[in-house]
């Protein structure tokens, strides 16, 4: 997880309801170890780390789950106790029932419900009251909770056919690519996840000392991990690795050592909402990030690890992914370091 980004659109949008709550995001942000110069480049990311401890922070600054967008808190420990009621259940069709009795006990601004037929499951997000998330932040967060809980009590990926959602593509959307890597659809009656219904019979694979581990670091790190299913995407990061420093496998090659065909796999990869050259410039993106939070590393040195002859050329591709070059970034990281003679609120 730690070499995962997050775009800073997130950081922001997660933010939101503390804002209106009056209180401090600079604070916050430093608490959680990130830097708010860096956040006000539109292409700035943060590490998964750094953002699963965002999450955290908020929860417990607000001492609400659902972070302050919703008219009632959802107080600590909700999401802890359904957990422990789900672990319990047969099979996922059975965890989702308990889902919805346990969400129907409280005075909850979001429910789930699961509709189906032979071939097809979905599982769909209501509000019963209207939310203050103008960025639409708590449904997407739902959404990525329970398809990776969903996975992790099964112990295999749920391969997502689409998502839809009830609102227009909002200027973000690009943002979706990267955490549901199957059809998108907006301005639909509801927002939710359609699988194959032959999951939801699958028995769940947890027990309770598992799930305790589990709350440990969640949902937080649920937020902030990629969708380890078996996607042809997943695949492919998992074929390159993180060793840059030899040549990256062309296209061809990739396809071969997935059997199959150019043509077919680029294909695959459109329904992802991806490509090769993305796959490959996100991997190196993440990657440099990640070595750039490891002070004893020259930048020279990590222009070389993620695979650039001449650092000048890093220089740049970083600067357009991130909107700052790697100095800067750097920069930024040491001088907003929680402790540090600067990082007192404003």
């Amino acid at each position: 997880m730690s070499e995962l980004t997050i775009s800073a659109h997130f950081v922001h949008a997660a933010l939101g309801g503390a804002k209106r709550n009056g209180r401090d995001t600079r604070t916050l942000l430093l608490s959680a170890g990130i830097s708010p110069e860096l956040l006000k480049e539109p292409g700035s990311r943060v590490t998964g780390a750094q953002y699963s401890r965002l999450m955290q922070t908020l929860w417990q600054e607000l001492g609400d789950e659902f972070m302050g967008f919703a008219p009632h808190p959802s107080k600590p420990g909700t999401f802890a106790t359904l957990c422990l009621l789900i672990v319990h259940a047969a099979n996922l069709e059975s965890v989702y029932a308990r889902a919805r009795q346990f969400y129907g006990l409280f005075d909850e601004p979001v429910s789930l419900r699961l509709h189906q037929d032979d071939t097809q499951a979905y599982l769909s997000l209501h509000s019963n009251v209207p939310l203050s998330d103008p960025d639409h932040f708590l449904q997407e967060s739902l959404l990525v909770i329970w398809h990776r809980l969903s996975s992790w009590l099964i112990g295999q990926g749920i391969t997502l056919d689409q998502v839809t959602f009830n609102y227009p593509r909002p200027a973000h959307g690009d943002e979706y690519r990267g955490l549901f890597h199957c059809r998108l659809a907006f301005d639909q009656p509801e927002t939710g996840l359609s699988f194959p219904a032959r999951y939801l019979k699958l028995p769940i694979i947890r027990d309770e000392y598992e799930i305790k581990e589990f709350l440990k670091t969640s949902p937080a790190d649920l937020l902030a991990r990629p969708d380890d299913r078996h996607s042809h995407t997943s695949q492919i990061r998992a074929i390159i690795g993180r060793d840059f420093s030899v040549q990256i496998a062309d296209f061809e090659t990739i396809a071969q050592s997935l059997n199959m065909s150019p043509q077919t796999l680029r294909r695959r990869l459109r329904d992802e909402n991806t490509s090769y050259q993305e796959i490959k410039d996100n991997l190196r993106r993440d990657q440099a990030i990640y070595l750039l939070n490891r002070e004893e590393l020259a930048i020279n040195d990590i222009a070389y690890r993620i695979g650039f002859t001449e650092p000048s050329t890093f220089h740049r591709a970083f600067k357009k992914w991130t909107g700052v070059t790697p100095g800067a970034y750097r920069q930024g990281e040491r001088d907003w370091e929680p402790g540090s003679k600067d990082s007192g609120a404003s």
